[in-house]
């Protein structure tokens, strides 16, 4: 057991997220719905679903709008926690005890991994281990998300990580980094500091790719002020489209900016 494969407080609310299950079900439809070949058996794996199955059961309802049989398997590393959300269970929905390294059956690869508000102690140079072994779960071009959200879902911040065509073993691509705000906090770029994944939190600081990352993102902001854009949602969108013209990687998807998410895409992938 990995010393990050720790037992958590559990208390996900509600609802808390919900705003990453509306990104995954508009960005990635395809992955949700493939059925051809080992597709028709991939499942979603909600990992750390915590003291009541809320979130796993909110993503099954949400992609299964989508796919109405998708497999979905939610997992924790509390026995009894795992055994209570068995209370849920489905033809499609199961429950399991687990940690990182996840308790699936040969014939049943994983399409999305999603480990959110489990890695927010414990060394950070140990989360790229963590992120190999969810990985090798995933069918090739399979997605691992991992991060943290606040204890609502009002502000989150994701890894997305890539499962590539290589060997099973092989470190996921650092693909994107994700943010949403529901801006019940109001905006600004900084408040997304403190719910950065593990690995990113204390890399904000010169010389740092996700430090000048913020640098650009406050001055668009401020600008976007300046210009008396002063609510929340519309700094937000205002700022987006400044950044956007001075960061390579920041995708420009209206639906993502009017739903209050920022997705960045650097070349090369999201350095650590």
């Amino acid at each position: 057991m990995s010393s990050l494969d720790t037992k958590t407080r559990g208390r996900t609310s509600r609802g808390r997220l919900r705003a990453l299950d509306a990104y995954l079900c508009h960005r990635e439809r395809e992955l949700l719905t493939r059925q051809d070949g080992p597709w028709a058996r991939a499942a979603f794996v909600d990992v750390g679903f915590g003291e009541h199955p809320w979130t796993t059961l909110e993503s099954a309802e949400a992609f299964r709008a989508l796919h109405p049989g998708l497999p979905v398997i939610g997992v924790e590393l509390d026995a009894e926690r795992a055994r209570a959300a068995g209370a849920h269970a489905d033809a499609h929905t199961h429950f399991r005890q687990g940690g990182f390294e996840l308790p699936l059956g040969a014939d049943e690869p994983a399409r999305v991994v999603r480990a959110m508000n489990l890695l927010r102690q414990g060394p950070p140079e140990r989360v790229p281990e963590v992120h190999q072994t969810l990985a090798r779960y995933l069918l090739p071009g399979g997605l691992l998300v991992e991060g943290s959200a606040d204890p609502t879902g009002s502000v989150l911040t994701a890894h997305l990580l890539r499962r590539g065509p290589g060997p099973v073993d092989a470190p996921p691509v650092r693909e994107a980094l994700l943010f949403h705000t529901d801006f019940t906090q109001g905006f600004a770029p900084l408040l997304f500091r403190d719910w950065l994944p593990r690995d990113l939190r204390r890399r904000v600081r010169p010389g740092e790719p996700i430090q000048a990352f913020f640098s650009e993102w406050v001055e668009a902001w401020r600008e976007a002020r300046a210009r008396g854009h002063d609510a929340p949602p519309d700094a937000f969108r205002e700022a987006a489209l400044r950044l956007a013209t001075r960061t390579e990687g920041l995708e420009d998807d209206p639906w993502l900016w009017d739903q209050g998410f920022l997705l960045w895409r650097p070349p090369g992938g999201v350095s650590v």
